[in-house]
């Protein structure tokens, strides 16, 4: 089992940037796939981006694609999320996942079972 912890959120204006982290407790984090998720009010939750066990190879949602960046520390136990000219369409509490038996490619459709608390983004027009 592991337990996650989202912290990076806050207030943007639109074109500005935000970097998310999601620090996991114990010793597999590297035996984890990694994603990020969102959620904004009235909407079902989204995938976002997802990153293998290695951090070799990343996938992303369209409409993120070429503005966020998602990497990992294995040694920090750290997933990170960095979201650049971010749009107030993009506004949602964002979660971590971690997911054990999934590919990077499966969790675009489904998720692991581990979740952060989420941590809010709100984007300013």
């Amino acid at each position: 089992q592991v337990q996650l912890v989202e912290s990076g959120g806050g207030l943007v204006q639109a074109g500005g940037s935000l970097r998310l982290s999601c620090v996991a407790s114990g010793r597999t984090f590297s035996s984890y796939v990694m994603g990020w998720f969102r959620q904004a009010p009235g909407k079902e939750r989204e995938f976002v981006a997802a990153i293998t066990r290695s951090g070799a190879s990343t996938d992303y949602a369209d409409s993120v694609k070429g503005r966020f960046t998602i990497s990992r520390d294995n040694a920090k136990n750290t997933v990170y999320l960095q979201m650049n000219s971010l749009k107030p369409e993009d506004t949602a509490v964002y979660y971590c996942n971690a997911d054990p038996t999934h590919t990077i490619v499966q969790l675009t459709t489904t998720q692991g079972p581990y979740w952060g608390q989420g941590t809010q983004v709100t984007v300013s027009s």
